[in-house]
Parts: structure tokens; C-alpha cells; sequence
């Protein structure tokens, strides 16, 4: 009976609204049930209009509608394979500098370098067999043989048989692979009295043309300048459909076909539209391709024959698109792009998704193509113009220089 009496006298408490037990009661019963957490939810759920304006971003809308901002958010998302849902970051966000963004990127790749070169040289001292467990270690970062040979007799010289210090070590190797890198590092330059600029994206499947184009575009048009693009890669409708996306959100006009259509004539038909309208830039998206498969490398190779009958210099910069990720088989996509499309300059992009961004460095090496840009990242901000000395740094793990 003692148990049950309190709860008697808990209920004729509340249901006679006595004030002695029933006051304490009575505000933690409210807090449950009148508690403020979900009005909040309830009032964007209760507006239509807010979910309608995210619309041109999800899947379902094949043809999403301009915002009024002519240009692309740096914050603004996009997948390769298919249009991804467009997420925005919030605004309060503080942005990370390029620096900040690079080395993280790069935090695989050189944590790989570093750590190997650490356990390397703590406490030990310089001999034949230490230098070729390091040209091992820049190896497996695929560096590339020559670039290890040339780290590892950088830092042999004059150092037989003394104890070297780990951070010598990585400052040797930053100023070497700089030394590599400098030649290449070239940015893009888009020549005015060409109108349009025509740049051709090439590469295979999933290296990250289209979202690189819409990257690209939006860059532009920060510039100031009128872009026009063409969905060259008519395999895939949802190729089509993202450059429509990053076409309605940079502002800039989309020729575009049936899936399926020709490529060819494609690319002729936006490059008459670009003449027409005076376009400073026009660029081509292609159908990735395996660098093996001579048919369908024959039909990029009809892309540039077809538009140089309009402009014998067509295209004015065919940029190979690499994802950084494939390592030592970027080697032979330079070779075969380089055949068929005249590769004039490189686009690396995923280094933050790899412990192998050093294969740049191998290909810089090898053959000395311009470097124009590299990425580490999705968003706009993460596609930046290369630069060899805070690559090479950021490689080592070195910090920034004042």
C-alpha cells in the first residue's frame, strides 16, 4: 500500500489542480509535451517554395532551372558519373586557404613519403643500402625511377657514412621534385584574338572531365569572360544532363543532343554557335575512353578532324584529364591521348583520394607536358592552377614558405 499511494495522490493532484505535490509535477509533464524542439521543423517542412528552388539539383529533374546567381557557388558539388544532388556549405563556414587545402590533399601521399623516410634515417647511418631503400620508398609513391635515382644521389652526396636527419632528407626531396616540376607548371593561357578558344577535354572513364569542364567554366566566367559549352559525350545521358546543371548555374549556354547522337557533329554545331556569338571559350566534353580501345580512340581523333574544317587550328588546347589515383597507368593514357588528340597540357585530378600523387611527378618527368591545373577536391575552390614549389612542398610534408 505504500507504493500506491503516491500514485492516488499524484493523480487526484492533477486532476484537482491541488498545490501541494501537483506544482513540482506539473511543469515537467508541459516540457515534454509543449517542448520547443519541434516547431522549428515544422516550418520549413510547411513552406513548399523551399525544397521547389533545391529541385534543379536532384536526380529526378532532368532539366533544372537557373538560379539567379549567374555564378557557381565555390561550395557547390558535383559528382563524375552521373548529376549528383548540388550540396551547398554553410556560409558560415570559414574557408581554408589553397595552401591548406593542397597539403591536406596531399596528407596521403606524403604521410607515405615521410613516414617511410623517418623510419629510414632515424639514428642510422648514410650507406649503399639506405640510399636504395629510399629510391624503394619514392618508388612506391610512384615518383618514377628516374625522379628516385635522382632524390637518392641528391642525397648521398658528400653524406657516406654520417647520420642525416629526417628533415634534411624531405627538404633534399622537396627541392628536387620543385626542380622537376618547375618547367611544367604552366598555367592556361587563353589567347584573345581566338574566337573561340576551343578546348578539348579528353580522358577516360571517371577521371573527372565533365565536373572538371563545369569547374573550368565557372572560372572563367569569374574572369569575365562568355563561355559556351558542348556535351560532347553523347554515351552517357548523364553526362549531358550534369553540363546542363553546371551550364544553368554558370551562367553559360549548353549545345547538347540526344544520347547517342554524333559526337563530331556536335562539336562542329557548338563551334559554329561560338563563331557566331563571338564566344571567348568554347569546351568540348568527350566520351571517356579507354586509352586500348582503338575504336572508339578513332572517333576522338574524328572530333578534332571534323572541327578543324571550321578552325584549322582547332582545337587550341586539348586538355588530358587524369585521375591521380590510377598511378603508373596515367603513364600510358599520356601516351595514347598524346597520339590521338595532341594532348597540349594536363589536369590532375583526386590527389586527396591517393597515397600515389607522386605519379605527377613521374609524368612531369617523363614528359614534359604542361601541368595547367590539379585538384583535390569537389568543389570549385579545389581546381586550382599548378604551382610547382607548393606541390613539391606539400609532397614533402614540408610547411609553407613566408
Amino acid at each position: 500500500m505504500s507504493e500506491t499511494e503516491p500514485k492516488k495522490r499524484g493523480f487526484f493532484s492533477k486532476l484537482f489542480g491541488l498545490d501541494e505535490k501537483p506544482r513540482p509535477q506539473e511543469p515537467a509533464a508541459p516540457v515534454v509535451e509543449t517542448a520547443p524542439l519541434p516547431e522549428p521543423v515544422a516550418e520549413p517542412v510547411a513552406e513548399p517554395e523551399s525544397p521547389v528552388e533545391i529541385a534543379p539539383a536532384l536526380p529526378a529533374e532532368p532539366e533544372p532551372q537557373p538560379e539567379p546567381e549567374p555564378l557557381l557557388a565555390p561550395e557547390v558539388l558535383l559528382g563524375e558519373d552521373a548529376p549528383l544532388p548540388i550540396v551547398a556549405a554553410e556560409p558560415s563556414q570559414p574557408k581554408r586557404s589553397w595552401w591548406r587545402r593542397l597539403a591536406d590533399g596531399l596528407s596521403r601521399t606524403s604521410s607515405a613519403l615521410t613516414t617511410g623516410i623517418a623510419d629510414l634515417f632515424t639514428k642510422r647511418k648514410l650507406d649503399a643500402a639506405t640510399l636504395e631503400d629510399l629510391e624503394d620508398i619514392l618508388i612506391q609513391a610512384d615518383l618514377g625511377l628516374a625522379t628516385a635515382a635522382r632524390v637518392a644521389k641528391a642525397v648521398g652526396e658528400g653524406r657516406y657514412d654520417k647520420q642525416i636527419e629526417p628533415d634534411e632528407v624531405k627538404a633534399i626531396l622537396a627541392r628536387e621534385v620543385e626542380a622537376i616540376l618547375t618547367p611544367v607548371a604552366m598555367p592556361l593561357v587563353i589567347d584573345a584574338t581566338k574566337k573561340p578558344f576551343v578546348i578539348l577535354m579528353v580522358g577516360v572513364n571517371g577521371s573527372g572531365k565533365t565536373t572538371t569542364i563545369g569547374k573550368l567554366a565557372a572560372k572563367f566566367r569569374a574572369e569575365g569572360k562568355s563561355v559556351m559549352l558542348a556535351a560532347g559525350d553523347t554515351f552517357r545521358a548523364a553526362a549531358i544532363e550534369q553540363l546542363k546543371v553546371w551550364g544553368a548555374r554558370t551562367g553559360t549556354e549548353v549545345v547538347a543532343g540526344n544520347q547517342g547522337a554524333d559526337a563530331a557533329g556536335l562539336a562542329f554545331e557548338a563551334l559554329q554557335k561560338a563563331k557566331a556569338a563571338g564566344t571567348d571559350v568554347l569546351l568540348i566534353d568527350t566520351a571517356g575512353r579507354l586509352q586500348n580501345k582503338t575504336g572508339l580512340m578513332a572517333e576522338l581523333a574524328k572530333v578534332v578532324r571534323v572541327i578543324q574544317k571550321l578552325d584549322a587550328q582547332a582545337p587550341h588546347a586539348a586538355l588530358l584529364v587524369l585521375d591521380a589515383t590510377v598511378g603508373q597507368n596515367a603513364v600510358s593514357q599520356v601516351e595514347a591521348f598524346r597520339e590521338t588528340a595532341g594532348v597540349t597540357g594536363l589536369v590532375m585530378t583526386k590527389l586527396d583520394g591517393t597515397a600515389r600523387g607522386g605519379i605527377l611527378v613521374a609524368l612531369a618527368a617523363q614528359f614534359g607536358l604542361p601541368v595547367h591545373f590539379i585538384g583535390v577536391g569537389e568543389s570549385v575552390d579545389d581546381l586550382e592552377p599548378f604551382q610547382a614549389r607548393d606541390f613539391a612542398r606539400a609532397v614533402a610534408g614540408l610547411g609553407e614558405m613566408a
